[in-house]
C-alpha cells in the first residue's frame, strides 16, 4: 500500500501547488510511482502547473459521484511515465466533496500507486480537512513571515485531531517546508529566520525553498521546476525534500548560508 501525503497550509500563496508539482517529480524520478490529487475544487491549479491543462476530461467530482471510473480520470504526466495527475473540477464546490467519496479515491489510489500527494486548498474549512483526513505524512508549506508561520500553527493543530490517525490515537508524522526564503533578508530582519520559524511551529524541517524565479518560470511554462529547471537551486531543495521523505538523513543547509542545521533539526522527533 502507497503512503498518503498532504501537503497543506493555512495561508494561501505559499507554494502548497508548486510544491506538490515538484515534489510528485522529484519522486516519479526516483522510479516511484506517484499520482498528485487536486483537491481545491473551483480553484483548480495543478493541472496548470502539471501542464495538463488541456487534457483534462474528467475530475475528482465525477469519480466520487459516479460519473467517471478513476482510470478514465487519471492523467499521465507525457515527461516521466511513473507521474500521475487526477485533477479537481472547476465546475463545482467544495460541498461535492464526500467524506465517503474521498476515502475510496484514496483507498483505491493507495493500491496502485507508492505516494498518493494531495494538494490542499487553502484554509481550515471541508476541502482542507477533507484533504489532510487520510494523511499519512503532512507536509507544512509555510512562508517565513508572521501570518505564515501563525496559520501553519493552526493547521498544525487540526493534523492533531482531524485526521483518522488523531482518532486512532496515532502520531502524524508532520514536516515543514519552508518556501521563499531568503537570507539576506532574513539577516536584515524583513522576514523571519529560519531557527525563528522551527521555534514556533516545533517540527521537522524537510526542506528550504529559496526565493527563485525559477519556480515562477517553471509554472508559467506548465512544468514542475524539478523537471524544467533541475539543476536550479530550488529543484536542488526539492529533490533533498523528497529523499528526506523517503527516509534519508541529509543535512539541510539554509540558502545562501553556508552553516548548516543538521544538528538542530534532526536532534527534533517527528511531531
Amino acid at each position: 500500500m502507497g503512503k498518503v501525503i498532504v501537503v497543506t497550509s493555512g495561508k494561501g500563496g505559499v507554494g502548497k501547488t508548486t510544491s506538490t508539482a515538484a515534489l510528485g517529480a522529484a519522486l516519479a524520478q526516483r522510479n516511484e510511482k506517484v499520482v498528485v490529487v487536486d483537491f481545491d475544487v473551483g480553484l483548480r491549479n495543478l493541472d496548470l502547473v502539471m501542464g495538463a491543462e488541456r487534457r483534462v476530461v474528467y475530475d475528482l467530482i465525477n469519480v466520487i459521484q459516479g460519473d467517471a471510473k478513476l482510470p478514465q480520470a487519471l492523467i499521465r504526466d507525457k515527461r516521466l511515465e511513473t507521474l500521475f495527475l487526477l485533477p479537481a473540477s472547476q465546475t463545482r464546490d467544495k460541498d461535492n466533496l464526500t467524506a465517503e467519496g474521498v476515502e475510496w479515491v484514496i483507498g483505491e489510489l493507495k493500491r496502485y500507486f507508492d505516494w498518493v500527494i494531495c494538494d490542499s486548498p487553502a484554509g481550515i474549512e471541508r476541502g482542507a480537512t477533507l484533504a489532510m483526513r487520510h494523511a499519512d505524512i503532512a507536509v507544512v508549506v509555510t512562508n517565513p513571515e508572521v501570518s505564515s508561520v501563525r496559520d501553519s500553527d493552526r493547521i498544525i493543530g487540526l493534523l492533531d485531531s482531524k485526521t483518522l490517525k488523531a482518532e486512532r490515537g496515532e502520531r502524524m508524522e508532520k514536516h515543514l517546508l519552508l518556501t521563499r526564503y531568503d537570507a539576506a533578508r532574513a539577516e536584515r530582519g524583513d522576514m523571519l529566520k529560519v531557527e525563528d520559524v522551527l521555534e514556533i511551529l516545533s517540527i521537522p524541517l524537510v526542506g528550504i525553498i529559496p526565493e527563485s524565479t525559477d519556480v515562477l518560470r517553471a509554472s508559467n511554462i506548465g512544468a514542475p521546476v524539478t523537471l524544467a529547471d533541475a539543476r536550479s537551486a530550488a529543484a536542488q531543495a526539492y529533490f533533498e525534500a523528497a529523499r528526506r521523505l523517503c527516509g534519508e538523513t541529509l543535512p539541510v543547509t539554509i540558502p545562501g548560508e553556508k552553516r548548516g542545521l543538521f544538528g538542530k533539526i534532526f536532534a527534533r522527533r517527528a511531531a
